[in-house]
């Protein structure tokens, strides 16, 4: 998985927890328009992440409307410190 990109690991998790289509998950897809998602889809999600990506995410995690907002998150905060390993 070491080459495997932030964007991919984190629609990958959302595909398998949400049990929605890969081609569904876009930068532009909204959680609760595109997905079809609720608040316990949204917990269940940030669970998934954070054991994904072994960090925890902030409490506003749950307040990311699109896929993008996560994937942007995930760039920012989670990939610069795997330069460090």
């Amino acid at each position: 998985m070491g080459t495997e990109s932030v964007a991919d690991r984190v629609k990958r998790v959302i595909v398998k927890v949400l049990s929605v289509h890969d081609y569904e998950v876009t930068d532009a897809a909204i959680f609760v328009d595109d997905l079809g998602t609720d608040s316990l889809d949204i917990v269940g999600l940030v669970m998934a992440l954070e054991e994904e990506f072994d960090c925890d995410m902030p409490d506003e995690a749950t307040d990311f409307r699109t896929v993008g907002d996560v994937v942007n998150y995930f760039a920012s905060h989670v990939a610069p410190l795997s330069l460090n390993d």
